[in-house]
């Protein structure tokens, strides 16, 4: 008889199930290689075409949070309109301070509901020294705190704007989730592969790096058209979260955010991580980058960016701080974390035919 332990071991995943990640960071003590992230990268041109890629882009991922800006452009699509500040938060990974949270309660109390009405997990606040002064202040973990309300706030806004059940909006039957995934569809280009529930309890989907820069070239180059056509313009949707989100980068992350201060350093730059080492970037021209480090370490995430950004020949001057860690040894610098020469290595990199 199979023992209990060993009936819950899980099943190794067989090599080719594996994506060929390759080197995006490396970081160093006294010139020794202490850690490397694996991962992938893509370029997108405006029209979709692949200008650089790095591992393997177009093996399945989940983009978790990264995923939000594109949830926030089906939620206009069905007539969501919100100021931008409030726009922006629907589309975040917020940090939890007092204006997120007070963002989120006002989407609610604009359209007649309370926190009751929320279904995302409850969590503490995300950003280091917004929990820490929540809970100075006594508080526990709550749905207004988690990084997502802001999404979920407008989730329930939207089903009350259509009259559409705000119980159960996270189900994936109905309507408001039926929207996301042809939104989704739409924007990235691609018919998710797989579909699973993330952290806060949204449907996620897997796609592929080069659909998702794919999208955020189009809320970004949207954005940048200055348009404010009616809704029912092709585009208006994204053009409206694209020009929130980079008028209120504080709302889309908070102070102290790598994704906020990326949008404050490069003008018309739209940006949204994700957890488990997700970032894309769209530009306003349309190009765009997807980044997927492989162990989900969340450090590696800028400096790969950075370098991808200085490629595509966009001045990264500004983003010093964002490309390169120091390496700590008894309060002085020993090291660095930083990307690896990724794009120069032929054995990485991968010109658009090889796809």
């Amino acid at each position: 008889m199979t023992s209990p332990a060993l009936a819950n071991t899980p099943t190794p995943l067989a090599p080719e199930w594996l994506p060929q990640h390759v080197p995006l960071a490396v970081q160093t003590r006294d010139g020794l290689v202490e850690s490397v992230h694996y991962g992938s990268v893509i370029a997108t041109a405006a029209d979709g075409q692949i200008l650089l890629t790095a591992g393997e882009p177009l093996a399945p991922f989940y983009p978790r949070s990264a995923l939000k800006p594109l949830q926030a452009v089906a939620m206009v699509r069905a007539g969501l309109d919100l100021p931008d500040d409030l726009l922006a938060l629907a589309a975040a990974s917020h940090s939890g301070a007092a204006s997120h949270r007070d963002g989120a309660g006002r989407i609610l109390e604009l359209h007649g509901l309370t926190p009751a009405d929320l279904e995302n997990s409850t969590d503490l606040p995300y950003g280091a020294r917004e929990r820490e002064d929540w809970l100075g202040g006594g508080g526990q973990a709550t749905q207004l705190t988690q990084n997502c309300s802001g999404k979920h706030a407008a989730m329930a806004a939207t089903c009350v704007i259509n009259g559409w059940p705000v119980q159960g909006y996270l189900d994936p039957a109905h309507p408001l989730q039926q929207l996301v995934a042809r939104t989704v569809a739409d924007l990235t280009g691609e018919d998710p592969q797989r579909t699973t529930t993330d952290g806060c309890g949204t449907p996620l989907f897997a796609l592929t790096l080069r659909g998702m820069a794919r999208a955020f070239g189009r809320l970004a180059a949207a954005a940048a058209s200055g348009s404010r056509s009616g809704e029912t313009e092709a585009g208006a949707a994204e053009a409206a979260v694209g020009r929130a989100m980079r008028r209120h980068p504080e709302m889309v992350a908070g102070e102290d955010r790598d994704v906020t201060a990326l949008m404050r350093l490069v003008p018309g730059l739209l940006a949204k991580d994700g957890f488990e080492g997700v970032q894309l970037v769209g530009l306003p021209d349309g190009r765009a980058l997807a980044v997927k480090v492989s162990d989900g370490g969340d450090r590696a995430r800028m400096p790969v960016t950075v370098r991808v950004l200085a490629a595509l020949d966009v001045d990264t001057s500004p983003l010093a701080r964002l490309a390169a860690t120091p390496v700590l040894g008894g309060s002085r610098p020993v090291g660095l974390l930083q990307a690896t020469d990724f794009l120069a290595d032929p054995k990485f990199s991968h010109a658009p035919k090889d796809l």
